[in-house]
């Protein structure tokens, strides 16, 4: 069998677990919703698995979730004798990395749902069918199975709602306040990152602009036209002139370090960061987390609405074994590991029974991005985004450093409706 070799570019912490490490001697097999093993354990296959996921998820402060759950899947699966291999890269950099060699490549690796396009047409992800498909559609909501779908096929188990929300400081805010930015803009300090398209964006759609119509049709392209986008243009353009507004880092890390020394009062941000504000604010007490508001144009409230996404685990068609690979992707977004994935490192789960569980809808971070999930968020498109993302980066910055300005605030947005379209004639 031939041994597959994992790049330097992408190695990250290696760990060699055979069957007899887990020390088990269960011969009980898995769910069958979340297996497509063999049932016999009369022959045991010996099996190489390289997994990739975030470095968070292998770090021993947040209690390895990674070997943790791979020491149950081995348990479970005593059809295999493991040898496991770990590679760390974050989920929004997994495409970069496994289209450098799909051969060679993670057989199991967590990613950003929007990369979906891409690694299918590379030959980087595989189709799920049988038992994992039916697993995926059961026990996730319609709108988070739609996106890990592709051409009406599944390429991956999602785990985690890709989205984000506001969070705010409870001493400065009321529960009233947080329902209107510019309510807010007159109590305390707000900071948003303007230059980050996958942020910007909800200001747009808030006002009518679409991607895609609801996501999902790639004819109709992205709408930012005059009428609905240019009035958001030039409401940005006043937010950047009023003090209370503090333009955030593309990263979140001006917002975040702003709650801390008290510059800023509201950070929009997704659940990765809780326990950093929790810090920040001196306390989960002082934390409030809250589905998007909505801001004012010309005396109407508009509601501003996220992108919707999802992290999920795929699986590389190259890997040797496929069945066990699938086994994985399966178990590590099964409902064990993703409340697990809750309890150790707070990711807010899609499996609509663990979301249901008492402990995760006290948590007032999961609480809000289902929030958001349900009432203030529009489908993230897993195609067609690639000239958005940098045209939105470049947009935002000329907003804030005043280069669009309220008279070349039309000019301006047409220039980017035409960009994103890649209607642009150099």
């Amino acid at each position: 069998m031939k041994k597959k070799i994992v790049s330097l570019l992408i190695a990250g912490a290696m760990c060699v677990t055979a069957l007899a490490g887990c020390g088990s001697t269960s011969s009980d097999s898995s769910d069958d919703s979340t297996s497509t093993a063999s049932e016999s354990t009369d022959e045991v296959t010996d099996v190489t698995l390289t997994v990739m996921t975030p470095s968070e998820d292998q770090d021993d402060a947040n209690g390895n979730w990674l070997q943790t759950e791979c020491d149950k899947f081995a348990e479970e699966h005593p059809e295999y004798n493991i040898t496991w291999e770990f590679v760390q890269t974050s989920e929004a950099d997994a495409k970069d990395t496994i289209l450098q060699d799909p051969e060679a490549a993670a057989d199991v690796y967590m990613f950003a749902n929007d990369q979906i396009t891409d690694l299918v047409e590379a030959g980087a992800i595989a189709k799920l069918g049988g038992d994992a498909e039916e697993y995926v559609k059961s026990s996730n909501s319609d709108a988070i199975v739609a996106t890990v779908t592709y051409e009406d096929s599944i390429y991956g188990v999602p785990y985690n709602p890709n989205s984000w929300f506001m969070y705010y400081d409870k001493r400065v805010f009321s529960e009233e306040d947080v329902t209107n930015l510019d309510t807010m803009l007159e109590k305390g300090k707000v900071s948003f990152p303007l230059s980050n398209g996958w942020y910007l964006a909800a200001f747009y759609a808030g006002n009518g602009c679409t991607f895609y119509e609801d996501g999902t049709v790639e004819d109709a392209g992205i709408d930012f036209s005059d009428e609905k986008a240019t009035p958001v243009t030039e409401y940005l353009v006043n937010l950047m002139s009023n003090a209370n507004f503090v333009a955030d880092s593309d990263d979140g890390s001006v917002g975040l370090a702003g709650l801390a020394d008290g510059s800023v009062n509201a950070f929009f941000n997704g659940n990765w960061n809780y326990d950093a504000v929790c810090e920040a604010l001196g306390g989960e007490e002082n934390v409030g987390c809250v589905q998007l508001p909505t801001f004012t144009i010309d005396g109407q409230e508009v509601q501003m609405k996220a992108f919707l996404g999802s992290k999920a685990i795929g699986v590389n068609p190259n890997a040797e074994n496929q069945a066990a690979a699938v086994a994985l992707a399966t178990f590590l977004g099964g409902e064990d590991a993703q409340m697990d994935h809750f309890t150790m490192r707070a990711q807010c789960p899609t499996n609509t029974t663990v979301a249901a569980d008492a402990e995760v809808q006290a948590n007032a971070a999961c609480a809000a991005l289902a929030d958001v999930a349900a009432n203030t968020s529009i489908a993230q498109p897993i195609f067609g985004m690639s000239g958005y993302w940098d045209a939105a980066t470049a947009f935002g910055e000329a907003i804030i450093n005043g280069d669009t300005t309220l008279a070349n605030a039309a000019e301006a947005t047409a220039e980017f409706n035409e960009q994103i379209n890649g209607s642009v004639v150099e």
